[in-house]
């Protein structure tokens, strides 16, 4: 979790930035700032959380052994 709490802080100066830098207003920058870093964030420890799964390698593997196989040429 201290990672995504860090990823989040970071992702928040960012944000507002590049928010700024787009629409030239503060308001529409603070309100973007502070909404999508944290929807960002908690998708990130949900994917983290996720992508190590047993559930997410299962389906890996059976993916990969129902994949075409590339044409030798």
């Amino acid at each position: 979790m201290a990672k995504s709490a860090t990823f989040g802080v970071m992702h928040i100066g960012i944000a507002f930035g590049v928010s700024y830098a787009l629409t030239g207003d503060i308001a529409i920058a603070g309100a973007i700032t502070v909404v999508e870093p944290v929807v960002n964030t908690v998708a990130h420890y949900f994917f983290d959380r996720y992508w190590g799964s047993p559930a997410l390698k299962s389906a890996w593997a059976r993916w990969k052994d129902g994949a075409p196989k590339a044409a030798a040429t």
